[in-house]
């Protein structure tokens, strides 16, 4: 496994060590500019106030609370044949969270999931993966009080390199 230059020395010696009394807190935030706030939610029993790195595009190196809920993270499987998607379960979601992700839906456009863990002691510094995490959420069910996400990366093997269009119109040299 090849180190990841996005997590800090502290949260990978806790990692690694599994020290008494410290703790990692794994939180999602999730986001659609349908929404008048993030859902943020950490999978803990009680909410969590922590600080957003400096350079995040909503919030930027603000303190915000993250409510208690449930959660799992199924990792992607890792084939060359597909590009790599993740199963998040969030249970006893509240209406609210529900129809949030409803009028996302049908609004359209991404929906962005950013995964940040923070580590007891330091969650005012800031999360332990800079930057975070942030996957595109490909598809939604919400059966019963649960919310089953899958999330992916952005297709990049099929966007066009470079992403310009050179055409006659921006690029008058190209005409004879």
């Amino acid at each position: 496994m090849m180190p990841d230059p996005t997590m800090s020395e502290v949260v990978a010696e806790a990692y690694a060590s599994n020290p008494v009394g410290v703790v990692v807190w794994e939180t999602l935030e999730i986001w659609h500019p349908v929404f008048a706030q993030p859902i943020r939610v950490v999978a803990d029993r009680v909410a969590l106030d922590a600080r957003i790195e400096a350079g995040a595009a909503r919030n930027a190196g603000e303190v915000v609370t993250f409510a208690p809920y449930p959660f799992t993270a199924v990792p992607p499987d890792m084939q060359s044949t597909s590009i790599p998607q993740a199963t998040i379960e969030i249970d006893n979601v509240t209406r609210e969270i529900g129809q949030q992700l409803d009028a996302a839906i049908i609004a359209g456009e991404t929906t962005v999931v950013i995964w940040r863990s923070y580590l007891s002691g330091h969650q005012m510094d800031g999360p332990e993966h800079v930057p975070p995490l942030q996957m595109e959420v490909k598809a939604v069910s919400m059966p019963g009080i649960k919310v089953v996400v899958t999330v992916g990366f952005r297709d990049l093997l099929n966007q066009a390199f470079p992403a310009l269009v050179y055409d006659t119109e921006v690029f008058a040299g190209l005409l004879p």
